[in-house]
């Protein structure tokens, strides 16, 4: 068989993974994965397993080599997305907010103002000079708080 009738007969076996029962599905995950699939797993996620692997025996599967390739490149790169992403985002406080905190048995209350942090009587600039204050030692006024 040429090359442009396996693509074609690809083509045609793709198109009808989307017709398949959720059942059929499974089991070509099933035969796979040699076990079930996870809990809940979308249809999607199922389809497109089934396509993987429809492509991966008509053209060839991926070489353990260039697997662990991809998997070198992938990682550094998603941990330092995820990474960027829980450094890159800062807790923003809406006036009128409210930060309550339990410290050696007494309860602060704190209130977000527009010109910084209400505490006692007093506004501060910061919650860690609140903290401070509560504390008499130097906290990060947003650890402290559990922001």
């Amino acid at each position: 068989m040429n090359r442009e009738a396996t693509l074609s007969n690809i083509t045609e076996k793709l198109a009808m993974i989307s017709t398949l029962s959720r059942g059929d599905l499974v089991a070509s995950w099933e035969a796979a994965h040699r076990r079930p699939p996870p809990k809940g797993i979308s249809r999607r996620l199922l389809e497109y397993s089934a396509a993987y692997q429809l492509q991966g025996k008509a053209l060839g599967e991926l070489t353990p080599t260039t697997r662990r390739k991809l998997q070198r490149k992938a990682l550094p790169s998603i941990s330092a997305a995820v990474e960027a992403n829980i450094t890159s985002k800062p807790t923003r406080l809406s006036t009128g907010t409210r930060l309550v905190r339990e410290w050696h048995g007494d309860t602060y209350t704190v209130e977000v103002v527009e010109d910084g942090f209400q505490y006692d009587g007093n506004t501060y600039r910061s919650l860690s000079k609140v903290a401070h204050s509560i504390t008499g030692a130097r906290w990060s006024g947003p650890r402290f708080f559990g922001l």
